[in-house]
């Protein structure tokens, strides 16, 4: 259920039968409207916070007299995505023994239905880090294609075993004597998508020496699939396998819980009767066993719900005091549920979504809200519409929601623009068309949801960016640099508040208006981001005096700081009855019902996770409401007590949005950005040119949170990875035009990098192409977004060119929101203009700039350029 508060209507006792026949098909016929009195549709439609879909409808208006025969308001037919779980398991079996060849085995292998691929790499003595290398040609199965230059992906072979099941395995031969230390690999279905995964991380099968890096296997531990909705089941940790020395025979299985999904649909009718004043909602699914619709209803333009009187329909049960759930009849002839009910006429919509069981809610298999029905006819333009048919296209009736959300954006921009000469006098009233501009693209965000939305951000223009306050909490100024102040090495040095605090003017001079410091609490693992008690700060960064005093030099250097706050787990204190690690001591001393139900490790006692679990430490359950409360309060009191300006939010997958909003605006960060990384979209090995998905996967958590936290730019590092490796430079503009990752769509909360301390430093676990970081920071440093630059960077050979690229981007105002036009996007060329006053081109190909405006050189190196305009 999406975060809006609902209104349960009142069913009248004396009300006309429901005809017989199919619900959603009985009243397509001969359905004629009242002409007795017209019902006009608001100009747009806004949505309650929280969101929930908009559905398309229209009326058929043929004046006639009352006739008290029903007026078909609203037809469709919705389809549903229902997923169910099969249970198997992958294994792992290592044959130590040379066979007849000389030969060792590794062999893996599962007995899910799919097509398996093994994506995988191997490790080195002596390499630090994660890495992966790519196997040696000699022990490379047949069918396998290399992955960029440090892992490669095998098919697994289908064949029966002895019982007639079918079994996918591949194994890898080597040498008894062989020079690597470890295999490293990933499971990934390429039906569904899902990587499964080794508690969270990489597989790693030890092959000799020493391995001092990682967790090998042999600990019997579940197989979550990234990026998907599979559970894990529970099992009992086992023995570690060795480590130190060659490897001895072992075998290892580990259960799956893969996500299968089944399309179904629901079908909805609502009928005026002109002679009772009374409108006939019909549902219908083809969904067997019990369904429970949820439900609720609004009056007039309001979004807002609330609880009228009874009486309800049959079978209805209320919600918590916000909603209805009643109960569908099962057709006797066995091919689904139905149910018909009355309502006043005076309603103008009712949400709802299907609920199976208390794990089990069908939304809109489009973007996860709920689906919201008109309940009164539609009229624009001052002509009728025809009833909406199911299967047609629902674009132009989202446009027109939006029609009025986009001419209003226009015209505050056209009084936007008209003030740009204007001096001190007109901040106020600037600054308030903005936070205006912010509302309302975000309320058409909200209309217009889907992977082929247009951007409805337009750019904006201020003279002088120093004066402008917040466009609202946690978005800053729109021209602010990030500078990440650490790396995954830097707490080694145990007075690391200390060594980036003699940097702070020096970031200061370079242009950095934000700098992200390390997480500050007290952590099992010495990087921080297995926070156990959170009101300590004495960590291996340094002391709480140590931070404190970072953050006030910082800001006498006129930088903001951020606080990485890790919100999605924590690690416990204490065991439980059971000895597991689910009892958290200090202040904030929760029990296991802090902890999600659905993370097999830990018992929790809480509610089924909100996202994704992370399984090396307790997830804890945000639903709760003591959760939430200490978590506000510790927020504020590092507000108050070390003075952060803003937060960065780790692993932000792991926990719905919402919970974001709130904490959000309990603690007004002047700005603030969310972790949310999962994998981009592949087909056979190959990045595919159209990301939408994936954007939207980050847009929706951004929207989730109201807008008050933007997120780091996934979609656009991994084009760009891609774009320069392989001088597809054609990837930079999607298919409008328009750049292709969240700064396309919504750059206000895009905020771009190609580095930090998970995916370069070294972990290195998605560095960016070698030698071509000037690129990526020609691309970032010049579009719209917030652009983040990596501690490693601005500290090494390239801050000179990068110090250079900073120069510009404050010097020609380039912000958040600045207008771009892709001028090239070719094989091996992209170019494009910024706020009119910028051009730039990254590429091996050539370009030069045209036209009447004089541009000079301002930047260039290695196959980036950069012009501006002469004043």
């Amino acid at each position: 259920m999406s975060a809006v508060s609902w209104s349960i209507p009142a069913i009248p006792r004396a009300v006309p039968p429901p005809r017989a026949g199919p619900p959603g098909e009985a009243f397509l016929v001969a359905a004629r409207p009242r002409a007795a009195r017209s019902r006009a549709a608001p100009r747009r439609v806004r949505l309650a916070r929280g969101g929930v879909v908009v559905a398309h409808a229209g009326a058929a208006e043929v004046p006639v007299a009352d006739s008290g025969e029903p007026a078909v308001v609203f037809s469709e037919k919705f389809p549903l995505r229902r997923c169910q779980t099969v249970e198997g398991k992958a294994w792992v079996r290592v044959e130590a023994e040379p066979d007849a060849d000389g030969k060792c085995k590794v062999v893996i292998g599962c007995d899910v239905e799919g097509k398996w691929l093994l994506h995988w790499g191997v490790s080195y003595h002596g390499e630090t880090g994660s890495e992966w290398n790519q196997p040696p040609s000699e022990i490379r199965p047949p069918g396998s294609v290399p992955i960029k230059d440090s892992a490669i992906e095998t098919p697994l072979e289908i064949s029966p075993n002895s019982e007639g099941h079918i079994l996918h395995e591949v194994q890898i031969k080597f040498d008894k004597d062989t020079p690597i230390a470890a295999i490293n690999f990933v499971l990934k279905e390429e039906g569904t998508g899902a990587w499964f995964q080794h508690k969270g991380g990489d597989f790693r099968i030890p092959l000799s020496g020493s391995l001092e890096d990682g967790d090998p296997l042999g600990a019997k531990q579940g197989v979550k699939p990234e990026g998907s909705s599979a559970q894990l089941k529970e099992t009992v940790p086992g023995d570690k396998g060795p480590s130190t020395k060659c490897i001895s025979e072992f075998y290892e299985e580990y259960p799956i819980l893969k996500p299968e999904y089944f399309e179904h649909f629901v079908s909805v009718a609502v009928m005026e009767n002109t002679g009772t004043d009374k409108s006939l909602v019909e549902f219908y699914t083809d969904i067997t066993g019990d369904v429970i619709i949820h439900w609720g209803v609004c009056k007039g333009n309001s979004m807002t719900w609330g609880i009228p009187p009874e009486p309800h329909p049959p079978n209805t049960k209320i919600f918590r005091q916000k909603a209805l759930q009643t109960l569908l009849e099962q057709k006797t002839d066995g091919t689904g549920n139905a149910v018909s009910f009355p309502l006043d006429a005076d309603y103008s919509g009712l949400v709802f979504a299907l609920k199976l069981n208390e794990h089990t809610w069908l939304r809109n298999p489009e973007n996860g809200f709920d689906f919201y029905i008109p309940l009164t006819r539609v009229e624009q333009f001052g002509s009728t519409q025809e009833p909406h048919k199911a299967g047609e296209h629902k674009l132009d009736d989202k446009s027109v929601q939006t029609d009025g959300l986009i001419s209003d954006i226009r015209t505050l921009m056209v009084g936007l623009s008209s003030r740009r000469g204007q001096r001190a006098k007109n901040k106020v009233l600037q600054e308030d068309i903005l936070q205006e501009i912010e509302r309302l693209a975000a309320e058409a965000y909200s209309i217009f949801r889907s992977p082929t939305i247009d951007a409805v951000e337009d750019p904006v223009y201020i003279d002088d960016p120093e004066s402008v306050k917040p466009a609202c909490s946690g978005t800053g100024s729109g021209f602010e640099i990030v500078c990440q102040g650490f790396n995954w090495e830097s707490h080694k040095s145990g007075k690391w508040y200390v060594e980036l605090g003699t940097k702070a003017k020096e970031l200061s001079s370079l242009g950095f208006t934000i700098v992200w410091s390390p997480p500050p609490t007290d952590s099992v693992s010495p990087e921080g981001y297995m926070p156990r008690d959170l009101y300590n700060l004495n960590s291996r960064y340094g002391t709480m005096a140590e931070l404190k005093q970072l953050v006030d030099i910082f800001h006498e250097n006129g930088v903001k700081v951020l606080g990485d706050a890790v919100l999605n787990h924590r690690c416990a204190q204490f065991q439980n009855q059971n000895g597991i690690w689910n009892i958290f001591g200090g202040r904030m001393n929760w029990d296991d019902r802090a902890v999600v139900a659905d993370d097999p490790h830990f018992q929790g006692r809480g509610n089924k996770s909100s996202g994704d679990n992370f399984h090396a430490a307790p997830n804890i359950d945000h639903s709760q409401d003591f959760v939430r409360t200490d978590i506000k309060e510790w927020l504020r009191w590092l507000r108050k007590e070390v003075g952060y300006d803003g937060w960065r939010l780790d692993f932000a997958r792991g926990f719905w949005g919402g919970y974001v909003k709130d904490y959000m605006e309990a603690t007004e960060p002047y700005f603030a950005v969310g972790e949310y990384w999962d994998s981009l979209s592949y087909t056979y090995g190959e990045m595919d040119y159209n990301q939408d998905a994936h954007r939207q996967r980050i847009v929706d958590w951004i929207n989730a949170t109201n807008g008050t936290a933007g997120a780091f730019d996934v979609t656009t590092k991994g084009i760009l990875h891609m774009a320069l490796e392989r001088s597809e430079y054609w990837r930079l503009s999607d298919e409008k035009g328009n750049p292709p990752g969240v700064l396309g769509w919504w750059p206000s909360r895009a905020v771009t990098f190609i580095e930090n301390h998970d995916t370069g430093s070294t972990q290195g676990h998605w560095r960016f192409p070698y030698g071509m970081e000037m690129q990526g920071y020609a691309y970032i440093l010049t579009h719209p977004g917030t652009p983040a630059v990596f501690y490693d960077h601005i500290f090494s050979h390239l801050q000179q060119d990068i110090a250079k690229l900073m120069s510009i981007r404050r010097r020609l105002k380039i912000q958040c929101r600045s207008k771009i036009k892709i001028l090239k996007a070719e094989q091996n060329l992209y170019a494009a203009e910024i706020n009119e006053n910028l051009l730039m081109k990254i590429g091996a190909g050539h370009f030069e700039p045209t036209g009447p405006i004089n541009w000079i050189v301002a930047a260039e190196g290695h196959d980036y350029k950069i012009w501006e305009a002469a004043s």
